[in-house]
């Protein structure tokens, strides 16, 4: 929970990355907007978690203890305030450190924001803890 109201941190287990190495975080994750992260390094999750309360939100790549790529959203987390062209960029780039980690997803970041999203079925992963949406029930 990045937004100092409780604290709250919750872990999971989730599959599907195919995440070899390192770690990707986020703090694009409706509606909360909290920090998610996924990765097999616990060092590498928190370098990404750190690196984005130092940019002030946006997203982030880590592998052995270095920043491969990041894209900073100083506006709420959420808006960069650079030009379209640099957001691109920035975009290409986290999305090859990704590959280069092994995620085989095409829009890894989305899928971040997703997996946070406490509205859509079925389970989700908030600071509360692992939802089951169908049920309206914090499980775990």
């Amino acid at each position: 929970e990045r937004h100092g109201k409780n604290g709250n941190i919750a872990t999971g287990f989730v599959r599907g990355f195919e995440i070899k190495a390192g770690a990707i975080a986020s703090t694009v994750c409706h509606d909360h907007h909290n920090i998610v992260a996924v990765g097999v390094d616990y060092a590498d999750m928190a370098l990404a978690a750190n690196r984005l309360g130092e940019i002030e939100g946006g997203f982030v790549v880590t592998h052995g203890g270095k920043v491969l790529a990041e894209l900073a959203l100083p506006v709420a987390g959420l808006m960069s305030l650079g030009s379209f062209e640099e957001v691109h960029d920035r975009l290409v780039e986290l999305r090859a450190a990704a590959l280069s980690l092994g995620v085989t997803l095409e829009e890894p970041f989305l899928q971040l924001a997703f997996l946070a999203l406490p509205v859509i079925p079925a389970l989700k992963i908030t600071d509360r803890g692992m939802v089951d949406v169908t049920r309206f029930e914090i499980i775990g």
